[in-house]
């Protein structure tokens, strides 16, 4: 069971990832809008656990650094409001 939870992480997570960059590239989201940067912080988290879980380390480290990178302009685009 603890398996099928964490593959449902690693699913969902690109699935995220995925439709943050199609909205992006179809114009249907702001490159630089909450959404968009929501979608990557939450695809991401799931990646971590899900190639955390199965040692897959440097798909881990690429993903806590694109949580950190979302993190960063989603608290410049909330301080300019």
């Amino acid at each position: 069971m603890e398996n099928l939870l964490i593959d449902i992480m690693g699913w969902a997570g690109s699935v995220l990832l995925i439709a943050a960059y199609w909205m992006v590239s179809k114009k249907r989201i702001d490159p630089e809008s909450k959404l968009y940067h929501g979608l990557n912080i939450g695809g991401s988290i799931f990646l971590i656990v899900n190639s955390g879980y199965y040692g897959a380390f440097p798909s881990t480290a690429v993903n806590v650094i694109w949580v950190f990178i979302g993190l960063f302009y989603l608290s410049k685009i909330s301080s300019k409001k």
